[in-house]
């Protein structure tokens, strides 16, 4: 069972070398690196990591983050595809443990448990309420590395080329394409969009463009909304 890991980059050079440092020993079969345009060093830092690992390499695409993923979807020959927020780190072993979570044929994807790489309070209350609802819903974010079966992937059509909520929507449609796993290993993700604007201010942005989502406002829409207070 082979893994492709996508990765859609813009300007992330503060947050790319960590994860790319955890991806340095790793056993995946390929590292894709797609960047959007990146106008920092980004690209230099993910060039760099590909000229000393031989499976991985760096594409790029038109900014967006869903259109990029499915870019780098294409350009894969994995038989699964995790999806790598830039600035989120996968635990040891990551793929032994998508292999040992995909075994049972009857699994079409899944994602990985979040923690922040933040010390607050804050960071862990946030972390685990994600967690909570994701369990509960069956629906993950972005941030929770979500990965996929190839062929389901296919089927589905990929990432909907929206500006927000792409991973909500996909991860919708794979929970309706068959049973997802929701692995209790973790990932560490950046708590630094919480930092920006504060962690109460930023918990109630999270909620309202959710819910006017599932209400049926448009993703164009919310990403005009959202820009405006980032």
């Amino acid at each position: 069972m082979t893994i492709s890991v996508i990765i859609p980059t813009l300007n992330e050079e503060r947050s790319i070398p960590g994860t790319l440092a955890c991806l340095s020993l790793s056993t995946f079969a390929e590292i894709i690196i797609v960047d959007g345009g990146s106008t920092d060093g980004t690209l230099s830092l993910a060039q760099e990591f590909c000229a000393r690992t031989a499976n991985a390499r760096v594409i790029t695409a038109p900014r967006g983050r869903a259109r990029q993923m499915n870019e780098g979807a294409t350009a894969s020959q994995g038989e699964i595809l995790l999806f790598l927020h830039a600035d989120t780190q996968l635990p040891a072993q990551a793929g032994r443990i998508i292999e040992s979570a995909l075994a049972k044929h009857t699994a079409v994807g899944g994602r990985f448990n979040v923690r922040f790489d933040s010390p607050s309070v804050w960071g862990r209350v946030i972390s685990s309420l994600m967690n909570r609802r994701s369990r509960l819903t069956g629906i993950a974010t972005g941030d929770q590395a979500l990965f996929v079966r190839r062929q389901v992937f296919e089927l589905l059509g990929g990432f909907s080329e929206i500006p927000l909520m792409e991973d909500i929507e996909f991860s919708s449609r794979l929970q309706q394409a068959g049973r997802t796993v929701a692995l209790r290993d973790t990932v560490v993700t950046s708590f630094r969009r919480w930092d920006t604007k504060g962690p109460l201010r930023t918990i109630l942005l999270m909620w309202a463009l959710r819910f006017l989502y599932w209400v049926g406002v448009s993703p164009h829409q919310l990403a005009r909304v959202y820009r405006s207070v980032r």
